[in-house]
C-alpha cells in the first residue's frame, strides 16, 4: 500500500465535515446566534449595574432617613421632613431609573435577530 495516498473514504468524510460546518447557511446563523448571546450578555450586565445603583442609592437614601429622622426626634425642628421628603423622592427615581433600564434592555434584545 502507498502511505502517500488518501483513501477516497476519508476525503468524502473531510468534504462532508467542512459542507456540514463550514457552509454559508451554518456561519451565518452560528455568527447570528453568537452575536445574540452578546447582545444577551451586554443588556444583563446592563440590569446587574442598575441593581446596583439602586442598591446603592437605597443605602444612601435610607442612610439620610435615619439621620434626618433622628435629627427631627432630637430637635423637633421641621426641616429635617424636607431631607426625609427628599430622600424618598431619591429612592423613588431611582426605582424609575431601574425600571426604565430594565424596559430598554428587554427591547434590545426583543428586537436582535437570534439567528
Amino acid at each position: 500500500m502507498d502511505p502517500t495516498k488518501v483513501n477516497a473514504q476519508v476525503i468524502d468524510v473531510i468534504n462532508q465535515v467542512q459542507l456540514a460546518t463550514m457552509s454559508p447557511q451554518v456561519v451565518l446563523t452560528s455568527g447570528a446566534g453568537k452575536a445574540y448571546q452578546s447582545v444577551a450578555q451586554s443588556t444583563a450586565i446592563a440590569v446587574q449595574d442598575a441593581a446596583d445603583a439602586l442598591r446603592n442609592i437605597s443605602t444612601i437614601a435610607t442612610t439620610a432617613v435615619g439621620v434626618a429622622m433622628a435629627q427631627l426626634l432630637a430637635t423637633g425642628d421641621t426641616k429635617y421632613q424636607t431631607a426625609i421628603s427628599e430622600a424618598q423622592k431619591l429612592m423613588q427615581n431611582a426605582t424609575t431609573d431601574f425600571s426604565n433600564v430594565g424596559t430598554a434592555a428587554a427591547n434590545v434584545l426583543k428586537g436582535f435577530p437570534a439567528g
